[in-house]
């Protein structure tokens, strides 16, 4: 199961997957709200309050690699000030707790699995980019050269050399009534997000 936990968790948006973690767990040192979207070239991320509404909602995250398929059960809270996640084991532990408030991304992981992990702000920018509108990325994108196209469907996340990094397909509106394929061509894994209820 250890095994399992760590490829999930390397495939990247996992953790929009995993936030929440156990008293055990140690606290690591806040994080800005920048993140590097390839070598040498960073984005700052979105307000939480750039959503444009409160929501809670229960997830089921599916991590294609490979031939491997893994799933983790998620919480997700965004309120206007506050972004905070909660990914979960198949025992019901909480393996991971995510916050992102006044410009800064705190996490505090299950202990052994800290070295495994993805970089939280990398999961944060996952998850942003799919759920926060697109014209909240405009202008940070912008500055690195780097675009997000959007339809009704689907976006698309194009580097400076036109290149699709990231995909991203909506099966309905609005996009939580669906399931989510998160795909990045680059790291070569897909992620399908479903959601099982949600408030807003």
């Amino acid at each position: 199961m250890i095994e399992q936990l760590k490829l999930l968790l390397f495939t990247g948006f996992l953790l929009a997957a995993m936030t929440g973690c156990v008293s055990t767990s140690a606290p690591q040192q806040p994080l800005q709200n920048q993140v590097e979207i390839a070598p040498g070239t960073r984005v700052t991320l979105p307000e939480p309050a750039e959503l444009g509404e409160t929501l809670t909602a229960s997830q089921l995250i599916s991590a294609q690699w490979q031939d491997q398929t893994n799933q983790l059960p998620v919480q997700l809270e965004v309120s206007p000030d506050k972004v905070v996640l909660a990914g979960f084991s198949s025992w019901g532990s909480r393996i991971l707790s995510l916050s992102y408030q006044n410009k800064a991304i705190e996490t505090q992981v299950l202990p052994g699995l800290g070295e495994t992990l993805p970089k939280p702000e990398q999961v944060l920018f996952n998850l942003m980019l799919t759920l926060w509108p697109a014209e909240s990325w405009e202008q940070p994108l912008m500055a690195s050269g780097w675009q997000l196209k959007e339809t009704s469907q689907y976006r698309q996340l194009i580097d400076d050399k036109g290149n699709i990094v990231i995909e991203i397909h909506y099966n309905a509106m609005p996009h939580l009534d669906g399931e989510i394929l998160f795909t990045n061509k680059k790291l070569g894994y897909v992620i399908s997000i479903k959601t099982l209820n949600y408030s807003r």
